[in-house]
């Protein structure tokens, strides 16, 4: 047995005996998370790797294909074990551990409401992971289960791929071959990076070479697929007016990050958009650093239409206060989950959890340390997990 076999095979195990341990005891728990003490915690970083060389988008050079995702994992006394992405940056990781140590998990989170008031946000997908863990519950009826258990998905890996490999770059083929793959795969929907005239081409040239890769994606594939475009804010808003004019006729699922997120721009962008034929397109912002009370304010005039916080970077309790609020100004929401299919399935539960989710954006890899759980993509829908908590087992 290769080592990868043996250490899923105990890491599954070990699941299986604390969850009958469990269902041993009496039918009434009761509080079940304050009997459970967290008595160890790691921070590492486990490997992963992208079925493919990703490359450009329109603001970053190449992002390469094998990777590490830096995670946290908590273990209790009564041997229940809870994990997640850590959140980004540098970190104290001996005082975070500090302020865990030695508590029961009902003084770090109540399932009702996300983690408490006090605790790192650090932790927080690793204990609502524990907390479904310990009360044998997926997470998403710990968040209410307002939501479907199915979801469309989009793959979120379709990037400048003509440019590479740089001393032989591969032409727009390249971008057709890879939104192939992603169809055989199970996809429906492909967000495609644009933005090319913001620093990889010549401003003329990279507009119009987006124009053209959209137009090619359509006359292959046509209604098979749902097209959503991704500028990672490298349009002005005249080139954004533009590109539109350019696809015209094309059905286009979303328009993301045009520009950095302004009241003045983000205003006028909609108000066209409705008067010029776009007014079935979501203009989705909020992913990169966002502007939260610039974006809310456009949400609330229904200027914005879809909301994109990442779910690690702004957290799965910041998502539970959000959306009510997102749900009365009738703006829905994706949360953003690019990297790796951990943050995918994570905002599946957010999704059949929360509901208001338009669509989930899925990030393809493969890894011999994660178990990614029974999350399944087809047709383009992507169904969640009924495991307790994420459903996914570290193995490393």
């Amino acid at each position: 047995m290769i080592r990868r076999d043996f250490i899923k095979k105990s890491a599954l195990l070990s699941s299986a005996t604390f969850l009958t341990g469990i269902s041993c005891r009496a039918t009434n728990t009761g509080n079940e998370l304050s009997k459970h003490t967290i008595d160890k915690v790691e921070f590492g970083k486990v490997p992963f790797s992208w079925p493919r060389l990703v490359g450009k988008n329109g603001r970053i050079g190449v992002h390469g294909q094998h990777k590490e995702a830096a995670f946290v994992r908590l273990f209790t006394n009564q041997g229940a074990i809870g994990w997640g992405h850590q959140k980004y940056g540098k970190y104290d990781h001996n005082a975070l551990e500090e302020s865990v140590l030695g508590k029961t998990v009902d003084q770090l989170i109540d399932p009702s409401r996300g983690i408490l008031m006090g605790v790192d946000q650090m932790f927080d997908l690793a204990l609502h992971d524990l907390a479904g863990v310990i009360l044998r519950k997926p997470v998403y009826q710990l968040l209410g289960a307002k939501g479907q258990k199915q979801h469309s998905i989009y793959s979120g890996m379709i990037y400048l791929d003509e440019l590479e490999p740089e001393d032989n770059p591969a032409g727009l083929e390249k971008v057709i071959e890879n939104c192939q793959w992603d169809y055989d795969y199970g996809y429906r929907q492909l967000k495609v990076k644009i933005g090319r005239s913001g620093r990889w081409y010549p401003h003329a040239k990279g507009l119009a070479t987006d124009i053209k890769v959209i137009q090619m994606i359509h006359e292959e594939f046509g209604d098979k697929v749902d097209i959503l475009v991704d500028v990672n804010d490298m349009y002005s808003l005249q080139d954004t007016k533009d590109f539109l004019k350019g696809i015209e006729g094309i059905p286009l699922y979303w328009i993301e990050e045009p520009f950095v997120e302004n009241l003045e721009e983000g205003r006028k962008l909609k108000d066209w958009m409705m008067e010029n034929g776009w007014e079935k397109t979501f203009y989705a912002d909020g992913e990169r650093q966002p502007n939260h009370d610039v974006c809310m304010q456009l949400a609330k005039e229904g200027k914005l239409d879809v909301f994109l916080p990442d779910i690690v970077g702004f957290g799965m309790t910041p998502w539970r206060k959000l959306m009510p609020k997102l749900i009365d100004i009738n703006t829905t929401t994706s949360p953003h989950a690019w990297g790796t299919m951990m943050k995918t399935h994570c905002v599946t539960h957010v999704a059949a959890g929360l509901g208001n989710v338009c669509t989930v954006e899925g990030a393809t890899c493969v890894s011999d340390y994660i178990d990614f759980g029974d999350y399944e993509i087809k047709e383009g829908k992507i169904t969640v997990s009924e495991k307790p908590g994420f459903g996914m087992n570290l193995m490393i």
